[in-house]
């Protein structure tokens, strides 16, 4: 049975979308099956692993609103191993064409029905919207990507809100697999109250790995590549390997 994981901030640029590609490739890389699905209709996952998503055939829209199988759209990534759901950008449409659907918000759940794979990393659009909501009613667990900044706390009591919800009505199995700090600079004092304060009020949920700035970390999209292919000895390889190995004790 796949362990899904919904990586989920509802504010942007937080460091997300690069959490969930090479997160994946790390555990591609412990010989684990990884599916990453690209639910953000910026499909910034899909790009990130060399997919053209003007090419795309069936994209994650196709399966969520049209009832395309979800194995008609998975595409294998040049990482042995993992494996892409991809996005397009037809997929802004999804939220409103979903409304008017009966149990609307289970839809990806279905669709991720007997797809089998040992993690399945669900990248959530920068919302609370009917996507995100999707993701959660489908996940086991959620990974929150929080930026070591001063606004990084505030919103952050609004997600665990959402999350409590879908606990308490759609998904009663849904657990916190723990908040990670991304673009951390040891050398600034703010990135470490940041720290300090996350810990305060989420303490054991919060992973002791952190994800540096690091500027081969920044670059490796543009490149398609995840940062194991574009600069397997840099601090932010050494990092997503450390959050996997986290990942995978939990």
């Amino acid at each position: 049975m796949s362990t899904i994981v919904a990586v989920l901030n509802q504010k942007g640029g937080v460091g997300k979308t690069t959490t969930a590609i090479n997160l994946a490739a790390a555990l591609a890389k412990q010989s684990k099956t990884v599916l990453v699905v690209d639910l953000d209709p910026q499909a910034n996952a899909t790009s990130g692993l060399a997919i053209d998503k003007s090419k795309l055939q069936t994209s994650v829209y196709d399966v969520l609103v049209n009832g395309a199988a979800s194995s008609t759209a998975i595409i294998e990534s040049s990482v042995g191993g993992l494996y892409v759901l991809p996005a397009a950008p037809t997929l802004a449409a999804a939220e409103q064409e979903l409304v008017s659907v009966m149990s609307r918000e289970t839809v990806l759940k279905n669709a991720l029905t007997g797809v089998e794979f040992d993690y399945i990393l669900i990248d959530c659009p920068p919302s609370l919207g009917l996507l995100s909501v999707n993701a959660l009613v489908a996940a086991n667990a959620v990974l929150i990507p929080v930026q070591t900044e001063f606004y990084a706390l505030e919103g952050l009591g609004l997600l665990m809100q959402t999350i409590q919800r879908v606990q308490a009505g759609l998904n009663p199995q849904l657990q916190l697999l723990g908040i990670v700090m991304t673009m951390m600079d040891a050398r600034n004092a703010l990135s470490k109250q940041v720290v300090d304060e996350v810990k305060k009020h989420f303490g054991g949920h919060l992973f002791e790995t952190c994800i540096p700035r690091n500027v081969r970390l920044a670059e490796s999209p543009s490149f398609g590549k995840t940062i194991f292919e574009h600069d397997k000895w840099s601090k932010g390889a050494r990092a997503y390997k450390a959050l996997a190995r986290e990942v995978v004790t939990r």
